[in-house]
């Protein structure tokens, strides 16, 4: 019974591959049967005409001559285009069209909100009450609320570091220098740790500063008003501006990137639902707001975000304060952006997994703000931003000139793109001429963004890797001959990244198949994106300091 199936089974096989056989000789397919198979185990009593026409079907396949062989290639790739890829790409087409949507949606409406409070003049002094804190001459220091300053520092030189300390100690200040014995839970660790000690029970606020961040003299008279005449206000948020934006390109697009998250992002969500994510520096909580919210933990990289989201959903409220402005550095080499925005990034999308329950379930805020807590700020700008950048641009629409059975409709491909763009320059007018830099950086900056975001999201290894992000401080100043594009290290592991390398080699192919067999001019666009991903394959991006 088993030989009879088996022999059942292989003559089915062979008899459906002669329907497409090619003609051959008799006397050639019953040498092939012959000699190649025992006919007379597999065939049984099967009828002379049919041991001939399954012979020229093992024929076909067993026939290797080159120009037979690359037909086959091609007509297989053709069935398996029409029967698998065809259709993946086609779901693949309307899930980032759905995202894209979903990402324009969100973005008009920040803009709308942005620059409405700019057209209108609702500056946070109108719409909190703010008046300047007036001292006392009998009570002096007293009139003023007490400020706990924190400047967590973590690869400075500890010896300098605590020589600066006791400098200051020796005039007068009060100014602690703090070293714990381990690095648990990094900044998180370092700033739960550092609210445990016995003077800070004398604060009212905590004002935070990372260590390349140089706040104005007046930055405490400015922002602690919103928080002493409004009680229910948790966390003023200053903007970020920068001392090293017009070092090199990257930094130049890194400053467009910022300029619009404060000035759009912070804004809007500030003037709708007085919510947005702690930025981590250059601003000041309220004490009891932090300790209503459970304090600093260490569960993700974006301590700072976690914080903010937790104390939102007790019913605190926080304002940006655009004109107050706080100099800091951006990492100017490569590696260290990279590594900045996996942190970020991977942070933020593992927070989500984490508080979305949490939000849902809390009854201290209005379902509405539990939806733009969950939906807005977090699916749609740290999920689906991230993914649809990398996955349509860098992928589909290269993918589709591949599978002409596949069409991206030109509102997907242009209209959203360009609107997106166009309302990112009407934030940053000055930089309008870097905009093409701008777009194809951050489409090589997706590719890492995304892997961070599905590292977030289902916890895999290195969800809570955490590198200090590097800044050459004065390292630049007296160099005249730093360079505006980084030169490559020596040594090849640190001149290459083989990840942007072999994905331009996909581009590069694509935009290829596009110039000899496509009908658009995707190709326009692929090889430029192509090339942006071979610049930083080999290093060339960001600014070099000399070893010497």
């Amino acid at each position: 019974m088993e030989a009879s199936a088996m022999r059942a089974a292989l003559f089915i096989v062979l008899a459906t591959a002669a329907v497409t056989a090619t003609a051959s000789s008799e006397a050639d397919t019953v040498l092939l049967l012959s000699t190649s198979l025992d006919a007379d185990f597999f065939l049984g009593n099967v009828s002379w005409s049919a041991r001939v026409s399954i012979s020229r079907g093992l024929d076909f396949f067993f026939r290797w001559e080159e120009g037979d062989f690359l037909d086959r290639v091609v007509v297989g790739w053709r069935v398996a285009r029409k029967m698998a890829v065809a259709p993946l790409l086609r779901a693949a087409v309307v899930l980032c069209l759905a995202m894209s949507v979903m990402l324009l949606v969100e973005v008009v409406s920040m803009a709308v909100c942005s620059l409405a409070v700019k057209l209108l003049r609702r500056r946070p002094e109108k719409r909190y009450k703010w008046e300047p804190i007036k001292g006392d001459l009998e009570s002096g220091n007293l009139a003023y609320p007490m400020v706990l300053v924190q400047i967590p520092m973590y690869n400075e030189k500890e010896d300098l570091v605590e020589l600066e300390c006791k400098f200051w100690a020796s005039k007068g200040m009060n100014i602690y220098y703090e070293v714990r014995g381990n690095r648990k839970g990094y900044k998180a660790g370092a700033l739960k740790e550092g609210m445990e000690h016995s003077y800070v029970q004398q604060c009212d606020f905590v004002a935070i500063f990372d260590s390349d961040f140089q706040p104005e003299s007046d930055f405490l008279m400015r922002a602690i008003p919103f928080l002493v005449y409004n009680p229910k206000i948790a966390l003023v948020q200053a903007r970020w501006d920068f001392v090293n934006s017009t070092e090199c390109l990257m930094t130049r697009i890194q400053k467009m990137t910022l300029d619009y998250h404060f000035k759009v992002e912070q804004e809007a969500g500030s003037s709708t639902f007085a919510f947005f994510g702690f930025n981590g520096t250059a601003g000041v909580w309220r004490k009891s707001a932090i300790d209503e919210a459970g304090g600093w933990k260490d569960r993700t990289t974006v301590e700072d975000m976690d914080l903010a989201v937790r104390a939102s959903l007790k019913g605190w409220k926080f304002v940006y304060v655009g004109d107050i402005k706080v100099r800091s550095e951006l990492p100017s080499s490569f590696k260290a952006y990279r590594h900045q925005q996996h942190r970020w990034t991977c942070g933020a999308a593992n927070l989500f997994r984490k508080v979305a329950i949490e939000t849902v379930m809390t009854k201290e805020v209005s379902l509405w703000k539990k939806f733009h807590v969950l939906y807005s700020f977090f699916f749609v700008r740290k999920i689906v931003a991230h993914i649809v950048t990398f996955v349509l641009y860098c992928v589909v629409i290269p993918a589709s000139v591949l599978v002409p059975e596949v069409s991206i409709p030109t509102w997907g491909v242009v209209y959203i793109p360009t609107t997106i763009t166009v309302l990112n320059a009407i934030r940053n007018p000055r930089s309008i001429h870097l905009m093409p830099f701008w777009i194809l950086f951050e489409n090589v900056m997706s590719m890492h963004r995304m892997k961070a975001t599905m590292v977030g999201l289902f916890e895999a290894g290195g969800v809570n890797e955490w590198v200090v992000t590097e800044k050459l401080g004065d390292a630049l100043k007296g160099k005249p001959e730093t360079q505006i594009l980084e030169k490559p290290p020596i040594r090849l592991k640190d001149r290459i990244t083989f990840s942007e390398i072999g994905f331009a080699v996909f581009l590069f192919f694509c935009a290829c198949c596009d110039v000899a067999f496509g009908e658009n001019y995707y190709y326009v666009y692929i090889y430029l994106q192509a090339l942006a991903f071979l610049v930083v394959g080999f290093g060339y991006v960001g600014s070099f300091i000399p070893n010497s």
